[in-house]
C-alpha cells in the first residue's frame, strides 16, 4: 500500500504539518494506513512528530525502531506486540487514562492535537462522510486537531449516530481503498465455556449489557442464547452479537436509555458483522465521551458489565493493563463501564477470568498484586468476579469474606496456598481452617436454577465464604424451627460455630444451599447436608427451610440431590431422625421413598433410604 517516492502525493504534507507537531491516528478498525505510507514516503525534514492514539489492527510501521526519529509513539491504548515492544524498549510510552476522558485531553489542550489522520466513508449527497466502524474518540479528534485528513474509503460502512463529518471539515484527503481488519470469532474451549455459563447466570431478561470481544466475551454471547429482551450499551460490538440481534433476543425494548437501539463507539469483527452495521438503522455509534459516560451508562437499569482482568488479588484489586512491569493493554473503558453499572438500577459489574494462565501453572486469583502491577479497578468498584470455578460476589464484603470468595473460584490446586498466605496478615481468623471444596456430582457448573412459587432460586455447595450468611440465617428462624432442628431451644449461632457448619470437606460429607439473589447479593434460604457415617458407609441427613418459604417444594428438590449424589459415590445407605410431631418434615423423607425404622426414643422417628 506504500506510495512509491517518485510519485507525486495527492496531499502537500508540509502544509499541515512541522517538526514537533502532535497528530492523531484513527482507531481500532479504522487505521488510515494509506495516509501513514504516504506520510512516512514524504517525511523528508520531518522529526519528531508524537503519535497518539488507542488500539490500532494494524502493521503499527509507525512504530518500527527504523523511523524512531520520525515518530514518537504515545499510545492510549496498547495492542499488537509492535506497539508493546517499543514500549518495551524505551521508544513509546503508555499514558493511562479513562476511555471517557480521552477527549477531554484534546478538548482542553492538555494533549493539544495538530493533525488528525481519519479513515471515512464516501460521502454522500450532501457531502456527508461516516465515520463507520470507528467513532470512539475519533469524533473528538475531528473537533479539536488544526487539520484533519481523510483517506475515504469506498470500503468503510456508513453507520448511523453520531458519527458523520462534512467534507467541509476535511483539510486535504486521498481516495484509497482497504479491506477493513478482520478478527474472526475465537474458539471456545471448555474453561471459557464453563466462565460464560457462570457469567450468563447473572444475566436477568430485561438487562442491558455490555461486552468486549475475545474468548469469553463469545462464550457470554453464547449462553445468552435463551434469554429475553435484552439491551446493549457498550463500548464495542463483535461477531457474537448479530446472532442474538437477529433472533430477537437482543431487541433493546427495555432499555431505559436510548430505547429500541444497539448503542456502541466502535465495532470490531469480521465482514459479516462490517456488513451488518451498514446503513443499520438498529444499531447507533457514538463517541467514547456519550457511550462510555458512567452518568449515562447508569441510566440504563440492570445494566451489566463484563470485563476481564490479568490478576485479582484476594482483595479484589483487579489488574488489567499490565504483567507485573511490562504494559500490555490500558485502562479502556473498564472502570467507566464497571462505575456506570455499579450505578445503575440493578446492574451488576463483573470480572471475568480464568482462574489460571493457560499452561496452568500461575494462579490468577492472587494473595498480593504481582510486583510492577498496576490497580485499574479498585477493591471498592468490582461487585462480581466470575471463573470456571464459579462466582465470587465481593458486594457487602469484609476483607476476610472477600478472600473466602476468591479462594473458593480460585483453581483447586491453589487453595490452600492462598489460604495460607492470606493468614500472615490476619485477614482470616485462625479457627478457619479448611479451604473451599467442590461438588464434582454436580457438574461442571456448581450451581443449578430452581423455580418454586414462580421465584428463581440457586442450588450451590456451602462455601467457608458462607460463613455470615449462615448467621444470618440461623437468627432468621423462630424458636419452633430451631426446636425442630437443633431438639433444643438455640440461642447462639458464634462465628467459630457457623465457621465450622460451612467448612466442608464436600468430597466426604454434602452441604448444599438455596439461595435467593437480587443485585445486592445473595441470602440463604434452605439449607440440606450429610454427614457420612464411614463404618456403615451411609450418611444422615438433615434439613432446615426458611419459615416463609416453606410448602414450596424446596425440601423435595433438596432431598432429591442429596440421593442422586449419594447413588453416585456409592452409599449403600441414608438415614433421617426427625422429631415425631414435624409432620411435614416427615412427609418429604416417605414421599422420597424413606422407610419407617423401630427408634429408641420415643419423641423421634428413624427413617432409612436404601440405595
Amino acid at each position: 500500500m506504500a506510495i512509491k517516492k517518485k510519485e507525486k502525493s495527492v496531499i502537500d504534507w508540509s502544509k499541515y504539518l512541522k517538526s514537533g507537531n502532535r497528530i492523531f491516528i484513527g482507531s481500532n478498525a479504522a487505521v488510515p494506513n494509506a495516509l501513514i505510507d504516504d506520510l512516512i514516503s514524504n517525511s523528508a525534514g520531518l522529526h519528531d512528530i508524537e503519535a497518539v492514539h488507542i488500539l490500532t489492527l494494524s502493521e503499527n510501521v509507525w512504530a518500527d525502531a527504523k523511523h524512531r526519529d520520525l515518530f514518537k509513539v504515545n499510545a492510549f491504548f496498547i495492542g499488537g506486540e509492535k506497539i508493546r515492544k517499543a514500549i518495551r524498549e524505551g521508544r513509546a510510552d503508555y499514558t493511562p487514562s479513562f476511555l471517557s476522558e480521552i477527549p477531554k485531553l484534546f478538548n482542553e489542550n492538555i494533549l493539544p492535537l495538530d493533525v488528525a489522520l481519519i479513515m471515512v466513508s464516501p460521502p454522500d449527497e450532501y457531502g456527508y462522510c461516516s465515520l463507520g466502524v470507528s467513532v470512539d474518540i475519533v469524533s473528538a479528534a475531528i473537533k479539536k486537531a488544526k487539520y484533519v485528513i481523510a483517506q475515504i474509503n469506498p470500503k468503510m460502512p456508513r453507520t448511523n449516530g453520531h458519527g458523520f463529518v462534512h467534507m467541509n471539515q476535511i483539510d486535504a484527503h486521498m481516495e484509497m481503498k482497504q479491506y477493513l481488519p478482520e478478527v474472526p470469532e475465537p474458539v471456545v474451549d471448555q474453561v471459557t465455556e464453563q466462565i460464560g455459563q457462570y457469567v450468563a447466570m447473572l444475566v436477568e431478561n430485561g438487562a442491558t449489557i455490555q461486552i468486549g470481544i475475545g474468548n469469553i466475551p463469545s462464550a457470554v454471547l453464547q449462553y445468552l442464547a435463551n434469554h429475553k429482551d435484552l439491551g446493549v450499551h457498550s463500548e464495542m460490538i463483535s461477531d457474537g452479537i448479530i446472532d442474538l440481534m437477529l433472533s430477537g433476543v437482543i431487541n433493546n425494548r427495555k432499555k431505559t436509555f436510548h430505547k429500541g437501539k444497539t448503542v456502541v463507539s466502535f465495532c470490531v469483527g469480521t465482514r459479516r458483522l462490517y456488513k451488518f452495521v451498514d446503513g443499520n438503522p438498529h444499531v447507533e455509534f457514538y463517541p467514547s465521551e456519550h457511550i462510555n459516560s458512567p452518568v449515562n451508562i447508569a441510566r440504563n437499569e440492570k445494566m451489566v458489565s463484563i470485563n476481564s482482568a490479568i490478576e485479582v488479588d484476594l482483595t479484589g484489586q483487579v489488574v488489567s493493563d499490565s504483567i507485573g512491569y511490562h504494559f500490555y493493554s490500558g485502562i479502556g473503558g473498564q472502570v467507566d463501564f464497571i462505575r456506570g453499572s455499579a450505578l445503575s438500577k440493578g446492574g451488576k459489574p463483573i470480572i471475568a477470568l480464568p482462574s489460571t494462565t493457560k499452561d496452568g501453572k500461575i494462579s490468577r486469583i492472587v494473595p498480593h498484586i504481582t510486583e510492577g502491577g498496576g490497580v485499574v479497578t479498585s477493591r471498592g468498584h468490582v461487585s462480581y468476579v466470575v471463573t470456571e470455578y464459579g462466582i465470587a460476589s465481593l458486594q457487602g464484603k469484609s476483607i476476610r469474606e472477600r478472600a473466602l470468595e476468591l479462594i473458593r473460584i480460585a483453581h483447586p490446586k491453589f487453595r490452600a496456598q492462598l489460604l495460607k498466605d492470606v493468614r500472615k496478615h490476619y485477614w482470616v481468623p485462625e479457627y478457619q481452617e479448611n479451604t473451599p471444596t467442590s461438588v464434582p456430582e454436580l457438574g461442571k457448573i456448581e450451581i443449578k436454577r430452581f423455580t418454586f412459587a414462580d421465584s428463581e432460586y440457586f442450588l450451590r455447595p456451602l462455601a467457608p465464604a458462607d460463613e455470615r450468611k449462615l448467621q444470618e440465617f440461623f437468627y432468621s428462624h423462630n424458636k419452633e424451627t430451631l426446636m425442630m432442628r437443633y431438639n433444643h431451644h438455640a440461642t447462639q449461632m458464634t462465628r467459630e460455630k457457623s465457621c465450622n457448619l460451612v467448612s466442608v470437606n464436600q468430597h466426604v460429607d454434602l452441604a448444599l444451599c438455596l439461595t435467593e439473589r437480587d443485585h445486592l447479593g445473595e441470602s440463604i434460604q434452605a439449607v440440606a447436608r450429610y454427614y457420612y457415617l464411614e463404618t456403615s458407609n451411609s450418611a444422615e441427613v438433615a434439613f432446615v427451610i426458611k419459615e416463609s418459604k416453606r410448602g414450596k417444594g424446596m425440601a423435595k428438590a433438596l432431598l432429591s440431590e442429596l440421593i442422586a449424589i449419594a447413588k453416585i459415590r456409592g452409599l449403600t445407605q441414608l438415614i433421617a431422625c426427625v422429631r415425631r410431631d414435624n409432620a411435614p418434615m416427615l412427609k418429604v423423607f416417605e414421599n422420597a421413598g424413606f422407610l419407617r425404622k423401630p427408634s429408641d426414643d420415643y419423641d423421634e422417628v428413624s427413617l432409612a433410604y436404601t440405595l
